[in-house]
């Protein structure tokens, strides 16, 4: 037999400065259909993944097809730059971070290419996400197997590049496990399907020459030269996923070229199309979870556990749920726990749900237990089962952030054991811990001996990151004494890459090499990953260098010690925000796709931005930096990452610190004049409202007006209220006293100008309530414009005034009501972030509540009117982020309404955003996903409730079949006049006036000699 020559692994590739940027970059942009952006901007927010590490790339290509996406590798090739192949950018082992041209295949490499029913495979492009690929399958009863917590946002392109997991791998396996065959790209062009390579096959592919058949005879080589290492380094556990998969190589695995890929972490070769191994979908499920003492008393249950063949075994720690409650993560599902301290959730699956359910009474008496037991709680419907596997699935959110406790990190979040070890594992571990001074929960896969946590390393002194490096030599040893795997689904990357010899041993490690070398001989593919490594302390995102400067801020930041810096360092990089849909995080990414209009990817700009000022990073020109300001462009200030993102992400907050910054001594963007000053733009043309609607209305006026104001000329400008609710609330000459007590309705600028007859309604609601109404007499603000455009100074002011006015009501403890959610959500949250030391604003942040909520939880024996009605719901996303929908829903429960609140986000008005220059496409994008298309469904007796102004006016000005929305003050009296004259107000179902309204109408009305006069006059001082 001919000796088979095994390449010698090179060295890490030329950095950054021996390529050809310039070259290279206008070289894609030539042979590249996609989008090449070698910008600061983009260059930022691929800059690091969810690890620890920071690499700032050379430059993003986001290919329209697989083929564009070969012509950039070969383009590549070309210039010798390096390259990362990139999926959804969670990777917490910092695969997904390098100094290389990045290739994000997640925007336009998205389809589902064949199925085949009959052999249970599919064949799928690189950048489906995992959710919407199964939403496909439903059809044929199919769906893929590993499930990682990302499901919602993972693509298979990333699965594959990390072998992931998942708690149903319990019953489907690892990625490896379920890999047919890949099409994959060699960096120096060759291209190949491989998979299975039974012997009369790979004599073929040999006979048939060429640069494959060289791959594929060094292959073999590689392997009969390692054959007994193979089959006895390699640790015999659920969970191995690190290193290479070079036992796929082994004769009793038919040579399984893709599943030796499958893990690579982009180290080895680009993959193009990937024919995966399906299973049939789980018809019914059922769920217990069992309370232990603690978690390792859990742990050891473990093996008695598998014996019943459940589809998933996760375990959860007591200090987990400590965090989620200090975190006000998942209320309602933590209540549903049992008794203790550590927990396993075990689910079955069977055709029905007796047969589930079955399974999970014989594991509960096998154990001894009882189902009704305090120490178990069992569920069968899906809304309870889904609600506990939110508390798991948000374990690493969860545990990065805790109020009171030290930041925590990844590092060693990751490894795994054989299932019947893993108590005695934990309880070492635990040790370990105490010895270094670690207080870290665990949770993990617990049924395939896969445990996660996040460790307080102090990652930013030189003595903290020598402990960080001395605790993860020690776990390592303690889990090879273990004969475990250091990663049990997130890989190596860098984070585990220089460990790797205290697993595998010497030989093993260089049979990587070798392996490596086969594929990519001049190390161009991710560089300094798995092989080779980086050190697990070089390249971190922190470091004894890192030192954010600390700006003089407007807000104060109260919940991140008064720091803007820590504020933007919440981010962990979990990619909640690039969700394609569910919830109100990302809008702006589940329309555009794009990573820098996610929330992620913006907090990324906002760190590169600070980093360039103290480091030299990417972003150097501070608050100034266009790039920074283009990524918060189509941010539409939804808040919804304040509620959504596990660690509380305010980007609606961080944006406006930055236009405030941005634009100071600056003339501004015509809209923040316009928008910016709606109050008293409104407040002046409120005096003459019928000439300011019909010249507003009037064709050429209106269009000159509209583009005067910066406000795009497709939008219709909303329609003044002949009468103000002030007014009409003076006219009234006094409020009607009541039994229950006093409260103020905020007549807020939308309400009062705009739509009065919801005040109106609102005063009829409490004063059939029982209370005494109060409203101011002075024109009075909030101040959320001016804080939506970023002019805090102004709006400080705004709200200094406004707390003086209503001092007198606070003081007496009466309560404030806001019926506008947005300007509700200012007094509950904005106002004690600007001022988190005044008194007054925290009784105002205190004393504010929503209709449902004063009559919900204030007005004890309140009896809702009963009415027959279907409606479909709008949460307007400042409710959502800030004030909360259960008082709502518990209102509308016990009017009898048949409610369906619409998963659809944000409405994209957005307050002014919808209206500005450039937005309206995202804004209509964002209002198409679900909003509009509901509204033109619904039953012509449906209501359709929406309390924010923003959505009501979203609903009249997208065409939805003339349907407007209304609000729940509405609502309400519709049914109390109901009871009083025994049929329904059908006035108050009908269509809003058909010229929709928002803040937009003030900056485009007849005022525009006074418009014009403030923005000159506003430009003058800013000159002198």
């Amino acid at each position: 037999m001919t000796a088979v020559h095994l390449p010698t692994p090179t060295l890490r590739a030329p950095a950054r400065e021996t390529v050809d940027v310039e070259g290279l970059e206008r070289t894609l942009r030539e042979r590249v259909d996609g989008e090449v952006r070698f910008d600061a901007g983009s260059r930022s927010a691929y800059s690091t993944d969810a690890s620890n590490f920071r690499q700032v790339p050379i430059g993003v290509v986001v290919p329209r097809s697989v083929e564009a996406g070969a012509e950039a590798v070969a383009v590549c090739r070309d210039f010798s730059a390096p390259l990362l192949s990139r999926g959804g950018g969670t990777s917490l082992a910092g695969e997904c971070t390098n100094t290389a041209v990045v290739i994000d295949w997640s925007k336009y490499c998205t389809r589902l290419l064949s199925v085949d029913r009959a052999g249970r495979t599919c064949i799928v492009e690189p950048g489906i996400v995992l959710d919407h690929l199964n939403d496909l399958l439903s059809e044929h009863d199919l769906e893929y197997g590993p499930e990682p917590a990302t499901h919602n946002h993972c693509t298979l392109g990333g699965m594959i590049g990390n072998n992931s997991c998942g708690a149903t791998a319990q019953r489907t396996g690892k990625v490896v496990d379920n890999i047919v065959r890949l099409e994959v790209l060699l960096y120096d062009g060759t291209r190949m399907w491989v998979g299975e390579t039974p012997d009369d096959e790979y004599e073929q592919i040999i006979a048939g020459g060429g640069r494959r058949a060289e791959v594929y005879r060094q292959l073999r080589a590689l392997r009969d030269e390692h054959l007994g290492q193979l089959r006895t380094r390699y640790p015999h556990i659920p969970r191995r996923v690190s290193g290479y998969n070079l036992d796929s190589l082994l004769p009793e695995k038919r040579f399984h070229v893709a599943q030796a890929l499958v893990g690579s972490e982009s180290t080895l070769a680009t993959v193009l199309r990937a024919e995966l191994m399906l299973v049939p979908r789980v018809h019914r499920r059922s769920l217990v979870v069992l309370g232990f003492d603690d978690i390792t008393h859990a742990a050891d249950a473990v093996p008695a556990v598998l014996e019943h063949q459940p589809i998933a075994l996760e375990g959860i720690d007591h200090l987990l749920i400590s965090y989620q409650q200090s975190k006000h993560l998942n209320p309602t599902a933590l209540r549903l726990f049992p008794d203790g301290r550590g927990f396993l959730l075990v689910q079955f699956g069977g055709e029905t749900k007796d047969e589930a359910r079955q399974k999970v009474e014989h594991l509960v008496t096998a154990l001894g237990r009882s189902v009704d037991g305090d120490d178990v709680t069992h569920f069968d419907d899906e809304q309870h089962e889904q609600q506990i596997w939110h508390v798991r699935e948000s374990g690493l959110g969860a545990t990065a952030r805790v109020p009171g406790l030290p930041d925590t990190w990844p590092g060693w979040e990751d490894s795994a054991v054989d299932p019947a070890r893993l108590g005695d594992y934990l309880r070492d571990l635990h040790e370990l811990y105490d010895e270094f001074g670690f207080k870290a929960s665990i949770y993990g896969h617990f049924g395939q001996g896969c445990v996660h946590t996040r460790i307080p390393f102090e990652l930013t002194t030189a003595d903290g990151i020598t402990r960080y490096r001395q605790f993860l030599e020690r776990a390592a040893d303690l889990v090879a004494s273990y004969g475990g795997s250091f990663s049990g689904e997130h890989g190596d990357g860098q984070q585990r890459g220089e460990l790797l010899t205290k697993m595998f041993g010497d030989d093993v490690v260089r049979a990587f090499g070798q392996f490596k070398a086969i594929f990519d001989p001049d190390n161009r593919m991710n560089p300094g990953k798995v092989v080779n490594p980086y050190r697990l302390d070089e390249h971190l995102r922190l470091g004894t260098d890192f030192h954010h400067p600390a700006p003089r801020t407007h807000f104060q930041y109260p919940d991140d010690e008064g720091s803007f810096s820590r504020a933007v360092l919440r981010c962990v990089g979990v990619g909640k925000c690039r969700r394609e849909g569910g919830g109100v995080m990302c809008p702006s990414y589940m329309v555009t796709r794009e990573e820098e209009h996610s929330t992620r990817g913006r907090a990324r700009l906002l760190f590169e931005m600070l980093d360039g000022t103290a480091r030299g990073g990417a972003i150097a020109d501070g608050w100034r930096s266009e790039a920074v300001k283009d990524a918060l462009d189509l941010c539409l200030a939804c808040k919804g990452c304040k509620r959504d993102c596990p660690v509380d992400v305010d980007m609606a907050t961080y944006k406006a610190e930055f236009l405030s910054h941005h634009y100071e001594g600056r003339l501004r963007p015509r809209s923040h004049y316009a928008m910016g000053w709606l109050p008293l733009w409104a407040a002046l043309a409120s005096n003459a409202p019928r000439l300011v609607n019909v010249l507003a209305h009037a064709g050429p006026v209106g269009t000159f007006a509209k583009r005067l104001a910066g406000v795009d000329v497709r939008r219709d400008i909303p329609v003044f209220a002949p009468r103000t609710f002030q007014r009409w609330f003076r006219s009234r000459r006094g409020a009607i006293p009541g039994d229950r007590g006093e409260v103020v309705l905020w007549p807020d600028t939308f309400t009062n100008r705009f739509d009065p007859d919801i005040a109106r309604a609102a005063v009829d609601v409490l004063e059939d309530a029982g209370w005494t109404v109060h409203v101011p007499d002075a024109p009075v603000c909030c101040g959320l414009t001016w804080i939506s455009t970023g002019q805090l100074d102004v709006a400080k002011r705004v709200l200094q005034r406004t707390v003086a006015m209503l001092r007198p009501y606070l003081r007496r403890g009466m309560h404030v009501v806001g019926l506008e959610p947005s300007c509700t959500a200012v007094f509950r949250s904005d106002a004690l972030e600007l001022f988190p030391h005044d008194e007054d604003v925290r009784r105002l942040a205190k004393q504010t509540v929503t209709l449902s909520e004063l009559l919900q939880e204030h007005t004890p024996g309140w009896q809702a009117p009963h009415m027959h009605r279907k409606a479909i719901v709008q949460t307007h996303c400042h409710q959502h982020a800030v004030l909360g929908f259960e008082a709502d829903k518990a209102v509308l429960e016990a009017m009898g309404v048949d409610v369906d609140v619409l998963d659809s986000g944000c409405c994209g008005l957005a307050g002014n955003f919808g209206f500005e220059e450039g937005h309206y496409e995202v804004s209509e994008a964002c209002a198409e996903r679900v909003l509009l298309p509901a509204v033109r469904g619904a039953d012509p007796g449906d209501v359709v409730l929406a309390d924010g102004f923003s959505c009501r006016t979203q609903i009249a000005q997208g065409n939805a079949a003339g349907r407007g929305g209304m609000h729940l003050a509405e609502l309400i009296q519709a049914g109390l006049q109901q009871q009083q004259s025994g049929a329904y107000p059908e006035r108050q179902w009908a269509p809003r006036p058909a010229a929709p309204r928002h803040a937009a109408a003030a900056a485009a009305t007849g005022i525009l000699t006074a418009f014009a006069a403030a923005t000159g006059t506003m430009w003058l001082r800013r000159r002198r």
